[in-house]
């Protein structure tokens, strides 16, 4: 038997010799492009638009019915209101229980999922193609003709307030809030949690009153993506908004975000780990740098071989999970570091972030630590955009943002264009860490001196 086995781990051996003395295999080709499945778009006289995208095989349509309103519409005493919105949406409409709904749906292939977002509400399903008229129907009977049952208010808002209440215990949450607070002094963007007192006093009419003043037709588009019959979808969106009020016309908010050095710490004590949000405001999708600075986003901090990543989790073993990222709002935009961080480390990793950013504005990434990331951004669009909820997701960031088709097909190409030089001038031009807001979350008396240590940018860091 040992016999056997000494052949066994002999043979193995040699495999792997053999296997390493191969060559290694050809590099890959340039990344292909995303090609926008052809699509047909439809406007009903009260500015109601169909969108439908045949695409795929698999006898299943996706729908997905926008309308451009959400927590950007919320004044400074309604956060949250859009959400308890959608969640009495869900209770069903003046003809059918959500029961009954639910079990229409579900005799379809699909169920109704009913989400909110700081730019729209979205009532989306995904059935067996030939029942996409019928749930476009019942879709449509839920948004346009809402039951709005008090009698569930009470539950709604409780478990909203139980959610929020979670939501708070957790470090990420709360220094999100604070960041975005910062960022946006005087905009929704900057409310993302209310307080439960708000919550208590919503009535059905703060309710309705949203919903007459933010939703209509103008402000809705129809998407419908698979296999489906054209013209029985037609019919069925006309019948079913033909008649449906035109509502307020496309408007959000433009947010005028802070830039400043802002520094706060929010005190929870004996805590292991020191919760971080570092960055500050940049430019949206819609300006010419963006795809250049989401690239050198990537290689700074937003994919898991990102330079912050490798220094603060692999060499240094600050934190697990760093991330930076480019969070895109309406014509406007935010950088920003965040890690939950050892608390004796709090201070060093801060630094470590800062060095990483100040050596890409002083010195453009090689060639091929850029072409690396270039390959793996542009595989990894082609590859979101291959499912139909991912091309209703790009379809309708498109409609948010004003942005025309041609950012979409030109979007691989634009990625590959993007140079070292481009990097380390988005970096110096954007990523300014003397204008950065940082929260932190942590224990204050263990990381305060740190913080104090930290935020003063040695002479050797900048060389």
């Amino acid at each position: 038997m040992k016999k056997i086995v000494s052949i066994i781990i002999l043979l193995a051996f040699t495999f792997t010799l053999k296997a390493q003395e191969k060559e290694l295999p050809p590099e890959g080709t340039t990344p292909k492009g995303f090609t926008l499945p052809k699509k047909e778009v439809v406007t009903l006289d009260n500015g109601l638009k169909l969108v439908m995208v045949p695409y795929g095989a698999i006898p299943k349509a996706t729908i997905n019915i926008t309308v451009k309103a959400g927590n950007i519409h919320e004044k400074e005493d309604q956060v949250w209101l859009s959400d308890l919105l959608a969640d009495l949406l869900e209770e069903g409409s003046v003809t059918q229980d959500a029961k009954e709904i639910a079990n229409k749906m579900a005799g379809m292939g699909g169920n109704l999922n009913v989400g909110v977002g700081n730019h729209t509400t979205s009532l989306s399903t995904s059935v067996l193609f030939e029942f996409a008229p019928d749930a476009i129907s019942l879709m449509a009977d839920v948004l346009r003709n809402p039951k709005w049952p008090e009698s569930e208010l009470d539950r709604l808002k409780n478990d909203m307030k139980r959610n929020l209440s979670i939501s708070l215990t957790r470090p990420q949450s709360l220094a999100r809030r604070d960041f975005y607070a910062v960022m946006y002094p005087n905009h929704p963007y900057g409310r993302l949690f209310p307080k439960p007192e708000q919550v208590d006093s919503y009535a059905l009419d703060d309710i309705k009153n949203f919903y007459a003043t933010n939703f209509g037709a103008q402000r809705t588009t129809v998407y419908v993506v698979g296999k489906f019959n054209k013209n029985k979808v037609k019919e069925a969106v006309t019948n079913a908004f033909s008649d449906w009020t035109k509502g307020p016309e496309d408007s959000y908010p433009v947010a005028t975000p802070s830039t400043n050095n802002a520094v706060q710490i929010i005190d929870r004590p004996g805590a292991p780990q020191s919760t971080i949000y570092f960055g500050l405001p940049v430019i949206g999708p819609s300006h010419e740098n963006y795809t250049a600075l989401d690239i050198t986003n990537s290689i700074l901090g937003g994919s898991f071989g990102s330079r912050i990543t490798s220094n603060i989790r692999e060499d240094k073993g600050y934190t697990y999970s760093p991330f930076s990222t480019v969070q895109t709002n309406y014509k406007s935009g935010i950088w920003y570091e965040s890690a939950d961080v050892t608390t004796e480390h709090t201070g060093a990793a801060l630094n470590e972030i800062k060095k990483e950013i100040i050596k890409l504005q002083n010195e453009p990434p090689s060639k091929e630590e850029l072409d690396g990331i270039k390959n793996y951004e542009s595989g990894i669009y082609v590859l979101q955009n291959s499912t139909p909820n991912g091309i209703i997701g790009q379809l309708n960031f498109l409609n948010v943002h004003e942005l025309d088709d041609s950012y979409l097909t030109d979007k691989v190409n634009s990625i590959m264009a993007v140079s070292p030089e481009d990097v380390q001038k988005m970096t110096s031009t954007y990523i300014k860490p003397e204008n950065m807001t940082l929260i932190v979350v942590g224990d204050k008396k263990k990381i305060e001196k740190q913080l104090e240590e930290s935020l003063e940018i040695k002479e050797d860091i900048k060389q």
